[in-house]
């Protein structure tokens, strides 16, 4: 059975026992790895590990013994509860591995969860748990987490009683960071307000934050906005040696201008506009933005976008030119109009 977003959240949240098993798969590593967790803690409870209630095994393993999955599935423990057995990285080239102990199956055996990288619509292990009618396949893709995921991350933690602006900065630190560093900051924000039962202000949200996740591409978009233009140099020095390439650096400042037009475009302020974004601007940059926004204004920054635009097509043309060269020439004129903003 093929499971939607919504759907895939709420057999995690509540996975039912007495069925064949459930094949988790996607790109991100962490993200899987993290909804594995969450599937078989909801299915066997805390302790299912010291009671044994929980075979792992590498998929790989079954190249050298096919039987060993089979063997787990129908195995009795000794502690009473569900029992489950975790294959991890299987890929499809082990689906006749893994699919005959799957059709043996019976109520009563060890539910299986299965764990992949980017298994292709038409492989045979995605066919065969989408297709099953007792078993469940499941897509962990790259989006963001909703409002919804991420409040249960929170009550999951014990914060419950969250500012309305702290609850917007973390879903913009939900959006900035992979789940695992995300996960990390709700436990450290948790521990920050441990017997206090204040409400979670924006500051206890800062003070727990990670630094940027790209500090000095965020310093150069800031300086650029605010006619800082020494400071430019040395910061594409940095950016260059950490491997930045210049159309990279192009969109992200074609990014930023476009946030601050659509900010000083608001017919109720740039305060307002800002606030409006989505996805949300990062907390920590928000009232900077706000104060560039009001800076610029609305017609500057049409012409500042139509000179980032008119650099980023000739990155991308067959021009000679220099491209980092270029990028610097374009942002020094931009900081110089902001000098005269």
């Amino acid at each position: 059975m093929k499971l939607k977003t919504a759907e895939a959240n709420r057999h995690f949240a509540k996975p039912a026992p007495d069925k064949l098993g459930t094949l988790i798969f996607g790109t991100d590593t962490m993200r899987v790895a993290l909804k594995r967790q969450q599937l078989i803690e909801n299915l066997l409870g805390p302790s299912a590990e010291e009671e044994m209630r929980l075979t792992r095994m590498p998929a790989g393993d079954l190249r050298g013994d096919p039987a060993a999955l089979s063997d787990a599935i129908k195995a009795q423990g000794f502690f009473p509860g569900p029992r489950a057995v975790f294959l991890e990285d299987a890929t499809d080239a082990l689906a006749d591995k893994i699919t005959p102990a799957l059709d043996e199956w019976s109520v009563g055996d060890a539910h299986v969860v299965v764990t992949a990288g980017n298994l292709k619509p038409t492989g045979k292990l995605r066919k065969y748990f989408e297709k099953h009618p007792n078993a469940y396949a499941a897509g962990i893709y790259d989006d963001p987490p909703s409002r919804a995921e991420i409040q249960e991350e929170l009550m999951k933690s014990g914060l419950a009683n969250i500012d309305g602006e702290a609850m917007r900065d973390l879903e913009g630190l939900a959006r900035a960071l992979d789940p695992g560093d995300f996960r990390q900051t709700v436990e450290k924000l948790s521990l920050y307000k441990l017997n206090d039962q204040t409400i979670v202000t924006p500051a206890d949200v800062e003070a727990c934050a990670p630094a940027s996740t790209e500090a000095v591409l965020d310093d150069l978009l800031h300086a650029t906005a605010e006619g800082r233009a020494p400071e430019l140099g040395p910061l594409l020095a940095r950016l260059e040696a950490q491997g930045v390439n210049p159309t990279a650096l192009a969109i992200a400042t074609t990014r930023h201008f476009r946030t601050l037009h659509a900010a000083a475009s608001d017919p109720e302020g740039p305060n307002k506009g800002i606030f409006r974004m989505r996805p949300p601007v990062h907390f920590k940059s928000r009232d900077r933005m706000v104060r560039q926004a009001q800076r610029w204004g609305m017609h500057r920054l049409e012409s500042a976008l139509d000179m980032i635009v008119e650099a980023d097509l000739t990155l991308r043309s067959a021009s000679k030119a220099p491209q980092m060269a270029l990028m610097e020439r374009t942002l020094i004129r931009l900081a110089f109009i902001a000098q005269r903003a």
